[in-house]
């Protein structure tokens, strides 16, 4: 099964780099396939790379809907 993750940009370089932010993790992604995307941002994550931009109220809704089948609710969403 795959599942691709909404997360919040944090920083972008110059090279379709990017930091992304979910639950306190940052993890570096790639922006190659997505266009105008803005520190601030959510992007739909999925291996690595950002699928596309999201609604900001609909990625927080979906990231407490993940928050809410964590097994304990001290682990992380992403590794």
């Amino acid at each position: 099964m795959c599942l691709a993750i909404p997360a919040r940009v944090s920083q972008i370089y110059d090279d379709d780099r990017a930091i992304i932010e979910i639950d306190g993790v940052q993890k570096e992604i790639s922006l190659a396939l997505v266009d105008d995307v803005a520190i601030g941002d959510f992007v739909i994550v999925h291996v690595g790379y950002a699928l596309g931009r999201l609604d900001p109220a609909e990625a927080e809704k979906t990231l407490e809907l993940l928050k809410g089948i964590s097994p304990t609710s001290s682990e992380t969403i992403v590794s």
